[in-house]
């Protein structure tokens, strides 16, 4: 052999190694997509996801973040919760990045229009936060898990606190989380027996700023209905709670009922102390030792408690390393037949994810707003846990 040949051999042969020790270094890196609203309409909520997401692998992982031998790795997205924008990323996630697994979105029309691509590329995709009912109802498909509550548990929640007669009117945001949600909170009152009717629905535009109208044709119409009469207040974002409760309602005999909130939107509502609604999570309210670790941490880093989204986008990490410490594989099938039916923990506790529709199942909180609240965030006292299987979630996709 002569010199040049001998130096062109020893080239190829550390070529060679170094594309097997990519290869190996690829094959140890456990890749995901966190797909959020990271500026828009929802950019506080899609904070919260991400903070607790990566919080959730960290106390999963014991700060190691590896799972089974290999480093994760999460490739953040933003959509700025425009369906066509998620629905490029998705496929930019599992097409070009090369995800083993994908989370996302904050907004329920982004999150919707997210779901077909998950099916054309057969990975699986956690929904969290979106909320819509249509997502694992009559837009799913079989490679799509939800951690986050649907429509349908908020209004099954709610209406467990409103059981004795009297009259409803709900305000909410005119598009698919508003819409849904007034849809469940109907379907609800139903299933859990309610004597209460539903007089009046409202929506406006999610850019209402003046809510003067809509609300003076709500109370219009409750005013003379029987008592006790409600307005159910359904809104993501800033709520409109404070500008209506302005105008005072109860001149009328008209209590307002909001849903859970942002810690930040939560603060705002002191001066209605005795209003009771249902909630997703507040940080005060579970007791197990993974809320513990979270609310520490988090004052700890933050100087604030742990928001819903927090412990929202915490529980699909936790769906996420359960999943694929149970399958031993990101292979999608293998993925597949360990998420239906499995139960993994959260801050909120227990949660299931039902085979029928991926649902993930799980306990909501009736809460009552504090009288005496003994610092800047010691907002809400629990009334009840309210357990899953309190709530009769029907079945709505076409499986």
């Amino acid at each position: 052999m002569n010199l040049a040949t001998g130096w062109k051999s020893l080239w190829m042969l550390a070529g060679a190694v170094a594309t097997l020790t990519s290869g190996v270094v690829a094959a140890q890196e456990l890749k995901i997509a966190l797909i959020s609203g990271r500026t828009g309409v929802f950019e506080a909520y899609a904070k919260d996801t991400e903070t607790g997401f990566m919080m959730g692998l960290e106390y999963l992982t014991g700060g190691k973040m590896t799972l089974n031998g290999r480093k994760i790795t999460v490739i953040h997205k933003d959509d700025q919760s425009k369906p066509d924008l998620s629905r490029t990323l998705l496929a930019e996630a599992y097409g070009d990045d090369k995800v083993d697994i994908a989370v996302g979105t904050s907004s329920s029309g982004a999150a919707i229009a997210m779901l077909p691509v998950a099916e054309e590329y057969k990975k699986i995709l956690i929904v969290e936060p979106a909320v819509a009912d249509a997502i694992t109802g009559d837009k799913w498909n079989r490679y799509i898990f939800r951690t986050s509550r649907n429509s349908m548990q908020d209004g099954l929640a709610a209406a467990g606190t409103i059981k004795s007669g009297g009259s409803i009117a709900f305000l909410a945001q005119d598009y698919a989380f508003g819409r849904d949600a007034v849809k469940a909170g109907k379907e609800a009152l139903a299933l859990v027996g309610s004597k209460a009717k539903v007089v009046h629905e409202e929506y406006a535009a999610l850019s209402t700023s003046d809510f003067t109208a809509p609300a003076q044709r709500i109370f219009e119409v409750l005013k003379d209905k029987p008592a006790p009469r409600v307005l159910g207040i359904i809104w993501a974002g800033q709520s409109p709670m404070s500008k209506i409760a302005d105008m005072k309602p109860e001149r009328y005999g008209i209590a307002l009922a909001p849903g859970g909130n942002i810690l930040p939107v939560l603060k705002t509502w002191k001066i209605y102390a005795g209003t009771e609604g249902a909630i997703y999570y507040y940080y005060g309210f579970p007791k197990n030792k993974m809320n513990d670790w979270l609310v520490a941490e988090h004052l700890k880093r933050f100087k604030t408690p742990p928001d819903f989204f927090t412990a929202g986008g915490f529980a699909a990490a936790s769906a996420v390393i359960t999943a694929i410490s149970k399958a031993k594989s990101t292979d999608t099938e293998k993925l597949i037949s360990a998420m239906e039916g499995m139960e993994f923990e959260t801050p909120k506790g227990k949660m299931t994810f039902r085979k029928e529709d991926h649902q993930a199942l799980q306990a909501m909180y009736h809460f009552r707003i504090k009288k005496e609240q003994k610092s800047e965030w010691d907002l809400l006292e629990l009334v009840r846990e309210i357990p899953a299987s309190e709530m009769p979630l029907p079945i709505r996709n076409q499986r």
